[in-house]
């Protein structure tokens, strides 16, 4: 089901695993155990697809029995088939409920669950009272059982043998949650799944059916007793074609609209903006004439009207800081896959925004310019306000990467951003050609239209190297 070959993985400049060569079947509870740091994690994101290879790949079983290489030291990745997840550090946004972390897990994979199983599983682990709570308000135990719920329900739902992965799942459990998880792992195992479980518990140690040591990067194996505990588990569920970028798309607006940081968090300097930029104008005196030639006029208001939504552009993303809390960000990667980078720098995109108030700013700083060429500049300003939305998707891509570094507050993500400074100025170019010769459909350099063409090219490639670099 899944099979691991010459892996060797870095940490930084160390090498935490070398050479490793490790096969999963149907049926099988494998521990991973060993010392703090001798790459127990390590390995289960590796099969998991998160984590970069020096060397050798990562293989998963399709259900079509097919092998699927997820991940290799020459770069290609794709999206794992239908797995459980529960990560070290949970991989669960505080703003999520109960309800929407589990329900998340199981429709990113295309499985259509009853509302009588739902209930069921939430009540086997102790968590129906609290479905509707933020995750933010559970306890650390609490937390815990829905993280590692969350990681094997896709698996009792398949109706294929899946794996499930479990990085120390038994971690803050309580006595009644480690015996409903040794129960639940003793059942999927007799329905053919197989676990892959990183611990330092004696007690699932011994009732698996493969003790793997992992010791100074490389590995041993000995036989465990098995797992002979059973539970009342969901049968297997209908299955439709997964759409794990919609999930993605979905779970962001509704982070989004329970708690809306980001958009006030883009708003208000682009307002700010906006105002400051109206008093300006207001007190420097533009020559009014019929053609409006005047160089510094035009170009003024053209970089003041395009400020504000540039400012909302180049903000960080609240789905940054989203993703970065607890791992999540890194549970999401696992499920989407190669797509995660370029969906979650375009979600996370200010997409609408630079439209309208680009739009408002025009009609706020547009006094001082003659009739004529406000009407031809109305007809044509929506293409330097999609460009930056080009520029904001760069934006977010920037702050993504470097969100995802070990110590990302150390790192001047600012300084990156200084790249878009130059499409934004292409784009101020092509509004005050606009403003002062008018409209033209000619590619020739200095016109409008070629100069939001090469905007937004730039913006492109800025975004190309932020979302593919990083995976090599």
């Amino acid at each position: 089901m899944l099979r691991i070959s010459n892996l060797e993985v870095n940490r930084g400049s160390r090498t935490v695993l070398d050479g490793l060569e490790l096969q999963v079947s149907s049926g099988d509870i494998l521990i991973l155990e060993g010392t703090n740091g001798s790459g127990k994690s390590s390995l289960i994101e590796a099969c998991a697809g998160i984590l970069p290879l020096t060397e050798g790949k990562v293989e998963w079983m399709t259900s079509t029995g097919e092998w699927s290489t997820i991940r290799d030291s020459e770069g290609r990745r794709a999206r794992p088939p239908l797995m459980g997840l529960t990560l070290q550090s949970d991989g669960i946004c505080g703003e999520e409920t109960v309800e929407e972390r589990l329900t998340t897990s199981i429709e990113i994979f295309g499985l259509i669950k009853s509302e009588e199983e739902f209930t069921a599983m939430l009540s086997d682990w102790g968590l129906d009272h609290r479905r509707g709570d933020r995750v933010s308000q559970l306890s650390g135990g609490l937390r815990r059982r829905l993280s590692v719920l969350s990681g094997l329900a896709p698996v009792a739902l398949s109706e294929t043998p899946s794996v499930a992965l479990l990085d120390e799942p038994s971690e803050g459990l309580d006595s009644v949650a480690r015996t409903t998880l040794s129960n639940w792992i003793g059942e999927l195992s007799s329905r053919g799944h197989a676990i892959v479980m990183a611990t330092h518990d004696q007690e699932f140690i011994s009732k698996s059916t493969r003790i793997v040591t992992i010791e100074s990067g490389s590995i041993s194996e000995r036989p465990g007793e098995g797992n002979n505990d059973s539970a009342k588990l969901p049968g297997p569920s209908t299955a439709v074609d997964p759409s794990p970028i919609l999930s993605l798309a979905k779970w962001a607006f509704r982070m989004e609209k329970r708690n809306p940081i980001d958009t006030i968090g883009r708003l208000t300097p682009a307002l700010v903006a906006l105002l400051l930029s109206y008093s300006l104008v207001e007190g420097i005196d533009i020559p009014r004439t019929t053609t409006f030639s005047t160089h510094f006029g035009s170009d003024l208001i053209a970089a003041l009207v395009l400020a504000p939504a540039f400012i909302t552009a180049v903000v960080s993303p609240a789905l940054a800081r989203r993703l970065s809390e607890e791992g999540c960000g890194r549970w999401w990667a696992a499920m989407l896959g190669p797509m995660a980078r370029p969906a979650n720098s375009v979600i996370s995109a200010s997409i609408i925004l630079p439209l309208p108030l680009t739009y408002v700013s025009w009609f706020v700083l547009s006094g001082s310019v003659p009739t004529e060429t406000s009407d031809e500049v109305l007809k044509w300003l929506w293409l330097p306000a999609i460009a930056l939305i080009d520029v904001s998707c760069a934006a977010s891509a920037l702050h993504l990467m470097v969100s995802d570094l070990r110590r990302s507050s150390a790192v001047a993500a600012s300084l990156l951003l200084v790249v878009l400074v130059w499409p934004f100025i292409e784009l101020m170019d092509a509004l005050s050609v606009l403003m002062t010769s008018g409209m033209s459909l000619d590619l020739e350099i200095g016109s409008p239209l070629s100069s939001c063409i090469i905007a937004s090219l730039t913006a492109a490639m800025v975004w190309a190297v932020a979302v593919f670099l990083p995976e090599y």
